[in-house]
Parts: C-alpha cells; structure tokens; sequence
C-alpha cells in the first residue's frame, strides 16, 4: 500500500473511503470496503479544532497504516490537519480535495462523517453532489451497543480487551521501544521488556494480560504483561507496561516492541511478599501460555 500526503497526490479516478478511522473497527471497515483509497487525517481533527478535548486514540499513524493495508487498500492518502486546513469550508473540501485532488468517482462515509469548516458538511451534502456517487454506511450494531472508537477506548481502558478485539476486528495493540526499568522481574525470575506508556494513546487498565509480543525480527511470542505501578514494591516509577515473554532469552533494550492484548487474566494486586508474587507470575504465565497457543 502507498502511503502519501494530500499535498502530493495526483488525481485519478479513485474509490475513496473518507474518514479519521482510530481504531479501523469493525465498523470503518464497513466504510472501507469496496475502497481502492483511503483518506484520513493526522493529527486527529479534534486535536486540533479543540485540543483539551482530544482524545487518546486507539492506534499510531504506523498501526493505523498497517490496519488499513490488511484490507487490501491500494493507496492511503494522509491529511496534515492543521488549523488552516481546518478553516476550509465543506464545500472547499469537496472541491478541492475529494474532486480536484482526488479525481474520486465514489465517495464512501459513515453515516455520522462531519468536514469542513465547523463541520457544517454531512453525507446528505456528499450525496447532493452528481459528481461521484456516495456510499453511506450505517452505524454498526454489535450486542445493543454502537461500534465507535469512543466505546472502545473504554473497552480497553477498562481491562476489557477481549471484546475490544472483537469490535476492533484485530487484538488491540500497543508498540514501543523497550525502555531500562528496575531489573526487579530479573531477579524474581521473570525478567521483563518496559514499555513507558505514551499518554496520546490509550493503555489497558491496570491488570495483568496474555498477550502475543513480536518483536523487531518479525518473531511473535507468548507474553504475560502486567501494567500499573508494582504495589508489591516501592518503587517510584509512574505507570509501566511490563512484559514477559516466554522461552525467550536477549536483550530487547531500545528496540521496537509491539503488544497486541488477547485476554485480561487479573487485576493489580498487593502482594504480602516477593514469594507470593512469584507464585502468581508462575500461574499468571501458565494462564498466558494456553490462551496465546489457542490463538496463535
């Protein structure tokens, strides 16, 4: 999939699925299917239109990128969304982006999608306009509940990745470099790989997890991964994501990790000694190892 700012697109007739996708749910997919382009922006437009109310997004522009690929997208068109861009009337946006940019021929929205200038422009204004044909999808409906990035950030704040996963289409994730911590799970035996949480992007509440860890070599393994702030020890340290990858022994210091969550197994707990939490990380692993296995 080519991936290419606004700025240096060519037009060409194109289908193109219009959206800000966090997430890329089972519902944008609805959106992007019968899609040959996606167009999205970076950052979030609320990020820039209101920033104290942006929200924690669900996927990096990389994860994102590579979410939209799985289906089979030709190209991915990026908006640099600033405020200049945000001045642009609904009207200009159609104009000049989905028409003169673009080329599109058909135009492929949820059934909430707002642009433009104080986002006066819906789906009926894209369907009003001859020049393309407009697909709007409907809200998906999954258990009563609405598929929306917003119910799924609070799915995955909340330990419940499980079904976040199942609303997401794919295990929800999170990357990063693997950073220096206390060496404590060394010496409990369970040695770990740190990640510091990234507070632009939403973490699984505090908890311990089963997860699929892949690492820079394209390797995938079991992991157990625990997040909070270690209440067994006085540590210092602000929130961290832990992860203990099974049958593995290097050094992943400063390298790329990604996550991706699969199952909470338990919440964070107060342990009376380092034996007791030993003997917790060992069920905790078992836990881990057969649901990974199920999976994988």
């Amino acid at each position: 999939m080519k991936i290419i700012p606004l700025p240096e697109v060519q037009a060409r007739p194109r289908r193109v699925a219009v959206g800000t996708f966090d997430g890329v749910h089972r519902g944008h997919r609805e959106v992007i299917a019968g899609a040959d382009t996606v167009l999205t922006f970076d950052p979030h437009p609320v990020a820039v239109v209101q920033p104290g109310a942006a929200p924690r997004l669900l996927t990096d522009p990389v994860r994102k990128a590579q979410l939209i690929a799985s289906l089979g997208i030709e190209e991915l068109v990026v908006i640099p969304f600033d405020r200049e861009f945000a001045s642009r009337s609904a009207q200009q946006f159609v104009d000049d982006v989905l028409v003169g940019a673009l080329g599109a021929t058909h135009v492929s929205v949820g059934e909430n999608f707002r642009f433009g200038n104080k986002a006066r422009g819906d789906a009926e204004m894209l369907r009003a306009d001859e020049r393309f044909r407009t697909r709007v999808v409907q809200l998906l409906e999954v258990d009563g509940e609405i598929v929306s990035s917003s119910h799924i950030r609070g799915l995955v704040l909340g330990g419940a990745v499980e079904y976040a996963g199942q609303l997401l289409g794919d295990p929800f994730a999170i990357s990063g470099l693997v950073a220096h911590g206390d060496e404590r799970g060394r010496t409990l035996g369970y040695p770990t790989a740190n990640l510091v949480p990234d507070p632009a992007y939403v973490t699984p509440g505090h908890g311990v997890y089963a997860a699929l860890a892949t690492t820079d070599d394209g390797a995938r393994r079991a992991a157990a991964v625990s997040i909070g702030v270690r209440p067994t020890f006085v540590t210092g340290r602000g929130e961290l994501v832990e992860a203990y990858l099974l049958d593995f022994d290097g050094d992943l210091y400063d390298r790329p990790l990604e996550l991706a969550f699969l199952k909470r197994l338990r919440g964070e707990k107060r342990f009376a000694s380092a034996d007791a939490l030993v003997e917790q990380m060992a069920r905790d692993v078992d836990a881990a190892r057969t649901i990974c296995a199920q999976r994988s």
